[in-house]
């Protein structure tokens, strides 16, 4: 609603870079029809929140608050009989409760924020955090210790803001399994170092830090082999590195923007609405993969063409540019993992080159394939830009 007041006319073509009004493009000519004003959007809720005083003012109330948890005011319409609507039974929730206990919440709840492993990390990293002195750690973690590191990260952003910490200054290593979102939204400078296993949700968001998945050295399973971390691992990421020596679960990747990440394997939707960084897969993968990504770009061993969407992108060889920053990867990967997979594909690089193949986004490829010849060919940047519009209106 508050995009219409501004003007959107519901086009629904957002995604195409042709707002006819101007609210969702970069194209200029586009945005300069753009009529909104802020005293718009201001106005339209002034209204919305009269009618709610007037409506509140109906039933007997002065605020919002004093509607919390009066089920009494609340009733179902009646609906034919044959109507899909008269299979639902609404009476649990129009319940009344019989007493006189409270019928909203009137007691401060306590979370346990204040025993969490992130107080640990927090009084661990002081020296960064007050003086950005490296320090090093150990702590050992149980699956019940969920978004560990996020509470670190958000210290590390308020103590140092725009001016990030250098990479590694806080080098934390736990020992374990972790809970949920292990790593979550961690900023640059913040390495974290899981010897175990993790579950779901590894480095969402992740935001410059640098996570690390790896199996314990007494481990007798080949690591390649068994899943070590679960489903959407570096969801919305927007930079730092996630290196997994081991499995993943599924829907890897999902919405990277910026992050690299390394793993030996995944499930099923890897890589889906991947719009930036670099995505590397050392092993099988299961169904639908790189389902709407439109940016980014993925290195996939012994890729199997049946299981890619090719809807938005394309399997290609490799160059020798890409080669060279997929090897400077593994590299990466074998110092920071141990990983065999790594150490076998290296010592014989020549040949498992060729074993490789880039998932490619097919539009962004085209673009920057446009931009080049148009900065070749001498155009500006808006000229540049005016031409992929047309090129793209004309399919």
């Amino acid at each position: 609603a508050p995009l219409v007041v501004s003007g959107c006319v519901m086009m629904r073509v957002c995604h195409l870079d042709t707002c006819p009004v101007g609210v969702a493009t970069q194209n200029k000519d586009l945005r300069a029809r753009f009529s909104g004003k802020a005293e718009y959007v201001v106005r339209f809720f002034e209204y919305i929140a009269q009618e709610v005083r007037e409506l509140l003012a109906s039933l007997g109330l002065r605020s919002i608050d004093e509607a919390i948890g009066r089920v009494d005011l609340l009733g179902a319409r009646e609906v034919p009989a044959g109507a899909a609507g008269a299979k639902l039974d609404l009476s649990p929730i129009l319940h009344v409760p019989q007493g006189s206990g409270e019928i909203k919440n009137s007691t401060v709840q306590d979370h346990g924020l204040s025993d969490t492993v992130d107080r640990q990390l927090i009084a661990a990293a002081a020296p960064a955090l007050e003086r950005r002195e490296p320090v090093q750690a150990s702590f050992t973690i149980k699956n019940v210790n969920r978004t560990v590191g996020t509470l670190l990260g958000n210290a590390v952003t308020l103590a140092h803001g725009e001016n990030p910490l250098p990479a590694q200054t806080i080098d934390f290593t736990f020992i374990g399994c972790a809970g949920q979102s292990f790593g979550a939204f961690v900023p640059q400078g913040v390495t974290m170092r899981l010897v175990g296993e993790a579950n779901d949700h590894v480095g969402k968001g992740l935001s410059g830090g640098d996570i690390v998945v790896r199996p314990a050295e007494s481990s007798q399973e080949s690591a390649s082999e068994q899943i070590i971390a679960g489903n959407v691992i570096g969801f919305g990421a927007t930079s730092g590195s996630i290196h997994i020596r081991g499995r993943v679960g599924e829907r890897f990747c999902v919405r990277n923007s910026g992050a690299t990440a390394i793993v030996e394997g995944a499930g099923d939707h890897a890589l889906e609405y991947m719009t930036g960084g670099v995505a590397v897969i050392l092993g099988s993968t299961g169904r639908n993969v790189a389902a709407g990504m439109s940016g980014g770009v993925a290195f996939l061993l012994d890729a199997d063409a049946t299981r890619v969407n090719g809807d938005m992108v394309e399997l290609v060889p490799l160059d020798d540019t890409s080669s060279e920053q997929l090897k400077g990867l593994l590299e990466q990967h074998l110092v920071r993992t141990e990983s065999t997979v790594a150490a076998e594909i290296l010592a014989d690089w020549p040949l498992s080159l060729h074993r490789f193949s880039m998932v490619r986004p097919k539009d962004l490829w085209a673009v920057e394939n446009a931009r080049k010849a148009g900065k070749e060919a001498g155009m500006s940047d808006d000229q540049i830009t005016q031409h992929i519009m047309e090129v793209a209106a004309h399919g």
